[in-house]
């Protein structure tokens, strides 16, 4: 079977929550079928990073991506249409002309487009069974539900209704679609009610449970927030806790340090309140010696979608986990035993010192964490998702 994989987002390297999951599924593919892949990349693509994919990928082809431009023509005109801004503005031809002329030279059994910016292009290959992978719109609805303001709740609310139209819309030229969270399902359910519920699949994010060395000893005292700040939830994630909840820990033990990695380009820093005790690492390779040898992860999120990938590799590497109800939304982690769950600024901050506090609990939560996230090891999501592209392919081609 020869699959067409369509990515958002250049996989390689595996640096954030995106390029990971389509890095393991691309792996997982590749293990059972001939696979081609096609993807938008934001910035230069190394030499290095092309050879990594092509280990896994037998063509690689990749296109600049036009990123979205609110006031350019074409995103303005957007207002007037059905279809979300963002998708008209970034629309890509030569995007469509790479998948058209790929399926002019090979014959595809399956074509997989990840994320909702890439799944147009999918329909460039008129009788092809069609994946639609990690489908959201949980994040539009929740953003309306939660907006106080009267003039921007209205944005939302019309962002809400042009998004969950367009997504319901694609998925009628779908064989069958992923999702991250049961949630996600359930809003799947919501906009497109005819859509058969055995033509969604949940594949949750995941973690390689089968690489995680030993990176030493945790040091006292210190913190981690793992997340570029470039992205809106996890700035306000990391606003949110030193606004509302660091001074607290900071002043029954002074010597706490957070440490915060992911790019910053651009991100006005200096805006950041309580940073005495901060330190913004910028992009790093690897976050997982940072996040090993920290006494807490803290996930403070407010607002975003999907599952955490922070929190499950947190927690594949012993590192106890503090987070907000909306940090870990979609994880199956019991809070107390695997996690602690606070939302409340003070609750928040008195979760993070009780683990700071007591070397027990830090222990009893590093060992529970490690066996609750056995189940998103993605040796065990991997294979499920093969067995979904290929029933789909089988079906698909039924159909036709």
């Amino acid at each position: 079977m020869r699959c067409l994989f369509i990515s958002r987002w250049f996989p390689h390297p595996p640096d954030n929550g995106a390029r990971l999951r389509m890095f393991n599924l691309l792996k997982h593919l590749s293990s059972r079928y001939a696979v081609d892949l096609i993807s938008f990349a934001s910035e230069p693509v190394t030499d290095e990073a092309l050879a990594a994919m092509r280990r896994y990928c037998e063509h690689v082809d990749v296109v600049c991506y036009r990123p979205f431009q609110p006031a350019r023509w074409t995103a303005l005109a957007g207002y007037f249409s059905s279809r979300p801004r963002s998708v008209i503005d970034t629309y890509s031809v030569q995007m469509e002309k790479r998948v058209e002329q790929a399926g002019r030279e090979r014959a595809y059994d399956v074509v997989i487009a990840a994320q909702i910016d890439v799944a147009p292009y999918a329909m460039a290959l008129p009788n092809v069974p069609r994946v639609f992978e990690e489908v959201e719109v949980g994040k539009f609805y929740e953003r309306y539900v939660d907006e106080r303001h009267p003039l921007k709740k209205l944005r939302a609310g019309l962002t809400w209704s042009k998004s969950s139209r367009y997504v319901a819309d694609l998925l009628r030229s779908f064989d069958g679609c992923t999702v991250v969270s049961e949630q996600e399902r359930e809003y799947v359910r919501r906009i497109a009610p005819g859509y058969q519920p055995s033509r969604v699949r949940v594949t949750p994010n995941g973690v390689d449970l089968a690489c995680s060395p030993d990176f030493g000893a945790p040091q006292a005292d210190t913190l981690v927030y793992s997340g570029a700040l470039t992205y809106y939830a996890n700035w306000e994630a990391v606003e949110f806790f030193l606004r509302e909840a660091f001074h607290r820990v900071r002043t029954e033990r002074p010597g706490v340090q957070l440490t915060v990695t992911g790019r910053l380009d651009g991100v006005p820093v200096d805006r950041l309140p309580n940073r005495d005790g901060v330190v913004f690492t910028g992009y790093v390779d690897d976050v997982r010696p940072v996040v090993a040898r920290s006494w807490v992860g803290i996930v403070p999120l407010l607002t975003g979608g999907g599952t955490r990938l922070k929190i499950l590799e947190s927690l594949a590497l012993g590192t106890p986990v503090v987070s907000t109800s909306k940090g870990a939304e979609g994880l199956d982690l019991v809070p107390g035993r695997d996690i602690l769950i606070a939302d409340e600024p003070a609750d928040f901050a008195d979760a993070v010192l009780r683990v700071l506090r007591d070397a027990s609990l830090r222990e009893t939560l590093s060992g529970n964490g490690r066996r609750a996230v056995a189940r998103y090891d993605w040796q065990a999501i991997g294979p499920e998702f093969c067995d979904f592209v290929e029933e789909i392919a089988v079906n698909g081609k039924r159909a036709a």
